[in-house]
C-alpha cells in the first residue's frame, strides 16, 4: 500500500501526494466550483470555463498549450460535474514540474479571447444538441432535475443556448466567476507518481500564487439530505415527457447521502448489491437473465457534499415498462422486508473487494478518486481502508438503510416514451 502524504500552503489550498514507481505521473488541479455554485442565467459556467481556459492564457496560445503536451508524449484532460471542476495531465516523472506550470496558468491566467471563446461556445452548443439526442444520457439530467426541483443542483451542467450565450458575451463575466470561485481555499493539488513530496510542495509554492485580497464567496443554497421530498400529490413524483423513442427508458429513485455521511458506505454496498456490481446483481438476474425484458440495468448511488441521490436505469420494450417497474420495485421491497443472511453479505463483501481492488489498478481513477476525497474529505485513504470499514456493516444496517432511502413514498419516477 503506497504511502499518501498531504500538505495545506498557506493560502489554503491543499496538497495529496502519493508516490508510485511508475514512471507515469498524474497530476492535476480539481477546484469546488460546478453547476451548484451557478445563477440561473449563469447556467453552464463552469463547464464553459472547463472548455476555454484550453484556449489561451497570458502566456501561452491555445497551439502552445497543446505543443507543449503533445511534445513530451503528454495527455491533458478536464471535466465538470455539478460540485467541481478538473484539469489534469498525464506526463512521465521528468516532465513534472513544466506540465504544472501549464497547468497552472490555465487554472490561473485564462485570457477568454473572444475569438477562440466564440469557437467553444458553438462547441458547447453542439455538444448540447448531441445529449438532447441520447435519451439515455439525457434522462439523468431530467430525473435530477426532478430530485433536486428548485435548487441550483437541478440545473444542466451544459447551461442552456440562452445562459451560454448572456455568460460569453464578454470576458469579463467569466472572469468574475472565476475570481470568486477559483479560490486556493477551494482547490486541491493532486499528484499520483514517482516524484518526492519535496518536489511537489516546492512546485506548487512556486506556480499556485493567488491574489490575497480575492472576495469571500457567497455560501451555495441546495437542498439537504435531510429533506426528503414532500410533494403535494403522489403525481408529482412521477413524470413522463414524450420523446419518441423507440424504446421506453424509465429512472426511479429518490435521495440519499452525502459523501460525508455516516451511512454512506452502508448506501454503497446496498447499491452494489441491488443493481451497481456486475451481472450477479439482483436487478440484473431479475429483469435480464430471468425475464429477458432488457438487454441492460443497473443502479448507482451519487454522494455530493451535503446530499445525494440514488437510481435505477434501464431501457425496455414499452409494452413491458409496467412489468420492468414492478420487478423493480419488488427487488427494493425485498431489501426492504428481508435481512441478509450472513453467507449473502459475505458473498456481497467478496465482490466488492473484487471490484475495488481491481478498480485500484487504474491509476488514472486512483488519482481523482484521491483528489475528490481530498477535496471534501481533507484525507485521502487507500482502498483497503475504506474496504475495512466496509467490512464492519452488518445485515441489519443494510436493511435499516434500505427501508430509508427504499421507502415507496419517496421515490420519484421518470419516463421516456
Amino acid at each position: 500500500m503506497s504511502e499518501t502524504f498531504y500538505h495545506n500552503l498557506p493560502n489554503g489550498l491543499q496538497i495529496v501526494h502519493r508516490k508510485t514507481t511508475s514512471p507515469v505521473v498524474y497530476v492535476g488541479i480539481m477546484v469546488g466550483a460546478g453547476t451548484r455554485h451557478e445563477l440561473p442565467e449563469e447556467n453552464g459556467m463552469a463547464h464553459y470555463i472547463e472548455h476555454c481556459v484550453f484556449k489561451g492564457t497570458q502566456h501561452y496560445t491555445a497551439r502552445q498549450i497543446i505543443n507543449h503536451i503533445e511534445g513530451i508524449g503528454g495527455e491533458i484532460n478536464a471535466y465538470t460535474t455539478k460540485e467541481e471542476t478538473t484539469f489534469y495531465a498525464a506526463t512521465l516523472r521528468q516532465h513534472f514540474r513544466t506540465t504544472l506550470h501549464l497547468l497552472a496558468d490555465m487554472v490561473l491566467h485564462p485570457t477568454f479571447c473572444k475569438k477562440e471563446t466564440d469557437k467553444e461556445v458553438t462547441i458547447i452548443l453542439d455538444e448540447i444538441e448531441s445529449y438532447n439526442d441520447s435519451p439515455s444520457e439525457l434522462i439523468y439530467d431530467d430525473f435530477e432535475n426532478m430530485v433536486f426541483e428548485g435548487s441550483s443542483l437541478a440545473m444542466p451542467i451544459l447551461g442552456t443556448k440562452k445562459t451560454l450565450r448572456h455568460i460569453s458575451k464578454s470576458p469579463d463575466i467569466a472572469l468574475s466567476w472565476m475570481q470568486q470561485h477559483y479560490r486556493p481555499d477551494r482547490m486541491v493539488l493532486f499528484v499520483l507518481g514517482n516524484v518526492t513530496t519535496k518536489q511537489v510542495i516546492s512546485a506548487a509554492e512556486r506556480e499556485l500564487l493567488f491574489d490575497s485580497q480575492l472576495p469571500v464567496p457567497e455560501t451555495p443554497k441546495y437542498t439537504s439530505a435531510s429533506q426528503p421530498p414532500n410533494p403535494e400529490t403522489e403525481a408529482s413524483l412521477s413524470r413522463t415527457y414524450r420523446r419518441h423513442t423507440h424504446q421506453t427508458h424509465i429512472m426511479l429513485g429518490s435521495h440519499a447521502y452525502s459523501i460525508g455521511h455516516p451511512k454512506q458506505l452502508t448506501m454503497y454496498l446496498l447499491n452494489n448489491i441491488l443493481g451497481g456490481g456486475s451481472m450477479s446483481s439482483r436487478l440484473y438476474l431479475s429483469l435480464r437473465e430471468k425475464y429477458g425484458l432488457v438487454y441492460n440495468i443497473d443502479s448507482q448511488a451519487v454522494p455530493l457534499s451535503d446530499t445525494g441521490y440514488w437510481n435505477i436505469y434501464l431501457a425496455c420494450e414499452p409494452q413491458h415498462k409496467d412489468h420492468c417497474l414492478e420487478l423493480c420495485h419488488k427487488e427494493l421491497q425485498l431489501l426492504r422486508d428481508t435481512t441478509l443472511t450472513s453467507a449473502q453479505l459475505q458473498r456481497a463483501l467478496r465482490q466488492l473487494e473484487g471490484q475495488m481492488a481491481i478498480s485500484a489498478e487504474n491509476q488514472e481513477n486512483n488519482a481523482l478518486a484521491m483528489a475528490k476525497q481530498m477535496l471534501y474529505h481533507h484525507h485521502a485513504p487507500a482502498w483497503q481502508d475504506t474496504f475495512a470499514r466496509i467490512q464492519t456493516i452488518t445485515p441489519t444496517q443494510l436493511q435499516d438503510v434500505a427501508n430509508e432511502v427504499f421507502a415507496p413514498e419517496k421515490i420519484y419516477t421518470l419516463l421516456y416514451d
